[in-house]
């Protein structure tokens, strides 16, 4: 089994700031990007991040959709996860045995998440329902190559950044780069280091989500 816990790479939304409203404008931390992180780094943001779903050895996935939250909305459907998971090698999925798409809490708008591995539960989180997301700096390389890749369009409004979707680019992201991430960390059996997990679930990511959605994957088996 891999480790029991795994926050993903589109997971903390590294340099985003969300714009609420409480008494005054505020706006969420710098370590607010959905970046993963792996291991005993997750634990420092939460002691209890999700509901533990004891594994079972089922034979089949079991999902749950907890209600997105107000201003939130889910990315993908439950039969879009499911279609997208029947499409993987069986090999990828026999060990994915919950799939929760989760809602939105006080705790997670402070280090808001697209997805997360839990042992061999994955968690995907909502986006927000206007499909944009507001940052405060401007994006890495990687952010905005990743962005392009599944359709997601930056811009910059005065000293802000916001990251624009459409109802099909989100999804895109989420069934072809969030999800088969996190497949990627359950099937990690290998590697103990965080750094090394990230590196496989992208290189997973890559390989079962991006390229073999776009019909021009050359899928070799993961070392």
């Amino acid at each position: 089994m891999s480790s029991p816990f795994s926050k993903t790479h589109h997971q903390q939304r590294s340099v985003r700031g969300e714009l609420h409203q409480t008494h005054r404008r505020s706006v969420r931390p710098d370590a607010a990007y959905r970046q993963r992180r792996c291991g005993d780094e997750t634990m420092s943001y939460f002691s209890a991040p999700e509901t533990w779903y004891e594994p079972t050895e089922q034979s089949t996935t079991r999902y749950v959709v907890q209600p997105a939250g107000d201003g939130y909305c889910h990315a993908v459907t439950v039969e879009e996860v499911r279609t997208r998971l029947a499409q993987l090698p069986e090999e990828f999925t026999r060990h994915v045995e919950v799939v929760q798409l989760s809602g939105m809490t006080r705790k997670r708008r402070l280090f808001p998440l697209y997805g997360m591995q839990w042992g061999p539960n994955v968690y995907l989180y909502p986006i927000e329902a206007s499909l944009t997301e507001t940052f405060l700096r401007p994006p890495r390389p990687e952010q905005q190559v990743e962005a392009r890749m599944f359709g997601g369009r930056w811009q910059q409004t005065g000293t802000e950044w916001k990251l624009i979707w459409t109802p099909e680019t989100i999804r895109d992201f989420y069934l072809n780069n969030v999800l088969i991430h996190e497949v990627g960390h359950v099937n990690d059996t290998r590697n103990t280091n965080a750094h090394k997990r990230e590196q496989y679930a992208i290189w997973f990511a890559t390989e079962y989500g991006y390229r073999a959605s776009r019909g021009r994957a050359t899928v070799r088996k993961p070392r």
